[in-house]
């Protein structure tokens, strides 16, 4: 980035106001770090990283309201990410494994400065890991985190009728409301459960239990009737995967 004449710009996220402390007290000595901003909560933080786009960010994982990883993937970020956490170390081997670096808490000056090191060459690069971990830590979730307009959405999977493929992306129903998603629906289907969503055409996605019926809509074709009232095209492969989930 910055040929050391301008300084990179932190973001510190964290809910312990001892850990934003000590990483405050760790960058003293960096004096290529400007600190811009500090945040308690994964709402918060969305907000701080849209309107400031830090040049780095110490992302701590587990916080209220929302999650480092739905604070990722509501802003979209993909690089010059220092994860923080409290993880055991087995949970830890997701993080060895896409070479994305992170700091076990409680940890040392040296350790800190190691993945201080790390990060300065990797700013301005996108990692190709990040999508891919995103994708395994969202896997389990019971939400989607989506940015509308300014706003910070969150939709539970239960209030989901269906989900359609929109050029890049994806146009989620739900509760009687529809958003729009920048993300394939490729990628969104490996974070949904396959025993509740099920993919009936390659451009649409229904939750199972918002289904009303099947119904012909041609000798060779049959449509999904949903609850709401849609009508969903089926094809082939969808209507032999609805058979063998109803």
């Amino acid at each position: 980035m910055n040929q050391n004449t301008t300084p990179f710009r932190v973001l510190i996220i964290d809910d312990e106001d001892l850990a934003r402390r000590l990483t405050q007290e760790f960058l003293r000595s960096h004096t290529d770090m400007q600190i811009i901003g500090e945040c308690e909560n994964g709402l918060q933080a969305v907000e701080t990283i849209t309107s400031l786009q830090p040049d780095l960010i110490f992302l701590d994982i587990q916080m209220p309201k929302l999650n480092g990883f739905e604070v990722l993937e509501a802003t979209g970020r993909k690089e010059g990410i220092i994860f923080t956490t409290a993880y055991d170390q087995y949970a830890l081997k997701a993080f060895d494994q896409h070479a994305i670096d992170y700091l076990l808490k409680p940890y040392s000056q040296q350790r800190f400065d190691e993945a201080l090191n790390k990060a300065r060459k990797l700013i301005g690069q996108n990692n190709p890991a990040i999508p891919e971990l995103l994708t395994q830590a969202n896997r389990k979730t019971d939400r989607l985190v989506i940015r509308d307009r300014g706003q910070t959405v969150i939709i539970p999977l239960e209030q989901i009728d269906y989900i359609e493929a929109m050029d890049d992306y994806v146009h989620i129903h739900y509760a009687g409301k529809s958003l729009l998603k920048t993300q394939s629906l490729s990628d969104l289907e490996k974070q949904l459960d396959p025993a509740i969503f099920v993919r009936i055409h390659r451009s649409t996605i229904i939750r199972l239990q918002a289904l009303k019926c099947l119904e012909r809509a041609s000798k060779d074709s049959y449509q999904a009737v949903m609850q709401v009232g849609a009508q969903l095209a089926v094809s082939r492969s969808g209507y032999d995967r609805l058979k063998g989930m109803l």
